[in-house]
């Protein structure tokens, strides 16, 4: 089987095998939420997202909670897509609400979700609007979801960009010495650590962004192919 490898974007672990294995450490190593640069997608409210489909398919999951999970996922996006159709109208009862919540009156209709953006409305206002009873869990990873909405996004982008930088291989064959314009620095730690990806020399420490781009155009030119 291919090895299980999850990344920095997925789980703390995956932050501490890669610094581990990229940075090296001499002195005892604590692992701390700063030094997630992903750290809004590693979030407790959402561990089971992003885990329990791969603890499922290597087998650490067993059915009955794999299916208990999934249904706790349906339900959530059921939730989700309600609440962004959900049209709260300017009544005299829902600006009566929103003035006991001190929050702005409405004048033309919003959806919850709109509504669940303001700071001083919360899980517990969803309830009221909706007239329904949900699961806390899914509440609070709804408002989260939706008040960090352009966060999120704009840390999945990044990710993403990581990502392509971690799929892009180096041969392990490489002969550092051979790429021209990168710093001495960056050189000896390359060919002492020989990272097995892109992303993973990126997080060297003392190898540059300049550095970084030089190795992918080198690798990209197809130079690796003249060497025996």
């Amino acid at each position: 089987k291919d090895p299980f490898i999850l990344h920095r974007n997925e789980a703390y672990i995956g932050v501490l095998i890669d610094d581990l294995v990229t940075k090296g450490t001499v002195e005892p190593y604590r692992l701390l939420t700063s030094r997630a640069e992903h750290r809004l997608l590693l979030r407790h409210d959402n561990a089971e997202l992003r885990l329990r489909d791969y603890g499922y398919h290597i087998g650490l999951v067993k059915e009955d909670v794999y299916q208990s999970y999934k249904m706790k996922k349906e339900a959530f996006e059921t939730l989700y897509n309600q609440v962004n159709e959900f049209r709260i109208m300017p009544t005299e009862e829902n600006n009566a609400y929103l003035k006991s919540r001190e929050s702005a009156p409405l004048f033309e209709a919003v959806t919850l979700a709109d509504l669940l953006k303001r700071p001083e409305i919360n899980k517990q206002d969803v309830l009221f609007f909706t007239q329904k009873i949900y699961n806390d869990d899914a509440l609070e990873q709804l408002e989260i979801q939706i008040k960090y909405a352009g966060y999120i996004q704009k840390a999945l982008r990044e990710a993403d960009k990581m990502l392509r930088l971690e799929n892009k291989m180096i041969p392990h064959h490489i002969d550092y010495k051979l790429v021209k314009n990168i710093s001495s620095e960056s050189r000896e730690k390359l060919i002492k650590i020989r990272p097995q990806t892109l992303g993973q020399a990126s997080r060297i420490s003392g190898v540059n962004p300049a550095d970084i781009s030089v190795l992918l155009v080198y690798l990209e030119s197809g130079s690796l192919n003249h060497v025996v």
